[in-house]
């Protein structure tokens, strides 16, 4: 439709418990054969993605930075559309009062008012109609498969614009009756969910509103034939995604051979820490003399990995590998960090007066429901965690005194529950239960890393973490679900940082950039 412009927005829904559920299952993690001495002793990758290299750097020109801007946007769009299931694509509306927005609604109410003048006129002005219904007859065309040559034919004929506007010339032209035909085809064509909205079209009854609602259940049938391609596209892609991946950042890697920088960084500081922890344990009373510390390239891998869920997302840049699930991560991290502070409040509360709540799942329940309401959006810069900690507090004495009014005990002393609401606040400050649960928390994940990929079952929970078990759980299979996939699509790069790093060349030196 003229001036019919709107963009395309996506929308990137949260990662559901099902996200690359199929590529998990197929995602294997990199083992130590992978990254044994030999396959370190020989370049896994391109010139292009070797660490050091003793040439000047290369001048890249605008066309470089733009091709490998592309392949980037191809391969963020094909990852996100095979590991998020919730991926689609909406329509993109206009700010509400914006400028735009009011230019937009000015320039199409001028065009369906100069349409209505044109059909009121004697003898009616067909000329912009027979457009409209020549391009809605483009876009009816283009919603047939390659076999649905009989229904091609027929709008073809009946939308004829040549024959229309022969019609039109002695005017015989039934504008209401190609509207009707239309509004029979598109029920034919449309998804299930359009069904209501092809029911309002027929009862509406002045011509030109019909038109501009045909166009605009027209749009919504092109965004549910767009979303019905991806969905149709996912398993292939799926299939296919670790080599396309590989492949696309290969070619970006040659376009901007910077493109590892932060990466390298990133695994260059953890085998900083793998070596600095060894050492102080060689050096400790009663251990061995060792000539120089032995690192294990999974074991370093797994622990930059787990740098990431202490990863400060706004401030810090990500690896240049682990872009395309930057915001998956960071949810992943924002919801550990509300879990770590729940676990923190329950073991706070069970120490205090754990004998007197003992017994009563429902209590932990129900405390646990409100820890979780107000601490909603506690990733957020404005959030005030003092004042959510002391509102929980405050609730969780009245839950646990009426509770013990239910059971005709004596409800909780003043002093208690000023000393309770006291500890409960002291997390904001840095409670030692806080860096207890998060070592706990930390051991779970570097376990649920170790596990192979085939294993379904998840380690045993830590002491302490039992209040919130299932969504740890959940957390920690997502986690290896992007670790695994992440490894199987950039192992051969991060094995050529890693061989440079970790093993001692020609010289007798191990290479540090």
């Amino acid at each position: 439709m003229p001036f019919n412009d709107e963009k395309l927005s996506v929308n990137d829904d949260p990662l559901s418990d099902s996200d690359s559920s199929r590529i998990s299952e197929s995602a294997a993690s990199l083992s130590d054969y992978e990254c044994s001495r030999q396959s370190f002793t020989s370049d896994s990758s391109s010139k292009s993605s070797s660490p050091a290299s003793t040439s000047p750097p290369r001048v890249v020109t605008f066309d470089e930075v733009m091709a490998a801007a592309r392949n980037i946007s191809n391969m963020t769009l094909a990852h996100e559309i095979a590991v998020n299931e919730n991926f689609h694509v909406r329509q993109g509306a206009l700010p509400e009062n914006s400028l735009a927005g009011r230019v937009k609604h000015v320039v199409h109410q001028a065009f369906w008012d100069h349409l209505e003048a044109e059909l009121s006129e004697d003898p009616p002005e067909y000329e912009h109609a027979i457009k409209l219904f020549e391009e809605i007859r483009e876009t009816l065309l283009s919603f047939l498969t390659p076999g649905g040559n009989r229904l091609r034919t027929q709008i073809g004929e009946v939308l004829d614009p040549d024959l229309i506007r022969q019609q039109a010339e002695h005017n015989a032209v039934d504008i209401q009756g190609l509207a009707s035909y239309v509004i029979s085809t598109m029920g034919k064509l449309c998804a299930p969910v359009r069904d209501d909205d092809i029911k309002e079209l027929k009862a509406t009854g002045n011509i030109v509103e019909l038109l501009r609602q045909i166009f605009h259940v027209l749009d919504l049938m092109k965004m549910d034939m767009v979303n019905f391609t991806i969905k149709s596209l996912r398993p292939h892609l799926q299939r296919q995604l670790v080599d396309y991946e590989r492949t696309k950042f290969q070619e970006i890697l040659e376009e901007t051979p910077s493109a590892l920088d932060v990466t390298k960084e990133w695994i260059k500081e953890s085998v900083n820490e793998e070596l600095f922890s060894l050492s102080e344990n060689a050096s400790s009373p009663g251990a061995g003399s060792s000539s120089r510390p032995s690192l294990s390239p999974t074991t370093v891998l797994n622990n930059s990995y787990l740098k990431l869920l202490h990863w400060d997302y706004r401030k810090k840049e990500l690896p240049e590998t682990l872009m395309t699930d930057g915001t998956r991560l960071q949810k992943l991290t924002e919801r550990l960090n509300q879990l770590k502070v729940i676990s923190c409040l329950s073991l706070i509360t069970n120490n205090m007066v754990g004998t007197l709540i003992e017994g009563l799942p429902e209590l932990s329940d129900r405390l646990k429901r409100i820890s979780t309401i107000l601490l909603e959006g506690m990733h957020k810069e404005t959030f005030n965690l003092q004042e959510a900690l002391n509102s929980i507090g405050l609730q969780t004495c009245v839950e646990v005194n009426k509770s013990l009014a239910e059971r005709d005990l004596s409800t909780l002393s003043p002093e208690i529950q000023a000393n309770l609401i006291g500890q409960l606040s002291s997390i904001a400050e840095g409670n030692p239960i806080c860096s207890l649960i998060d070592r706990r928390i930390h051991l779970y994940m570097k376990s649920v890393l170790s596990l192979p990929s085939h294993q379904k079952c998840m380690p045993p929970m830590p002491g302490g973490l039992t209040i919130i078990q299932p969504e740890l759980e959940t957390l920690g299979s997502q986690y290896a679900n992007i670790v695994n996939l992440n490894k199987q699509v950039y192992g051969p790069f991060y094995a050529n940082i890693l061989r440079k790093l970790l093993f001692v060349e020609e010289g007798g030196r191990t290479a540090e950039n």
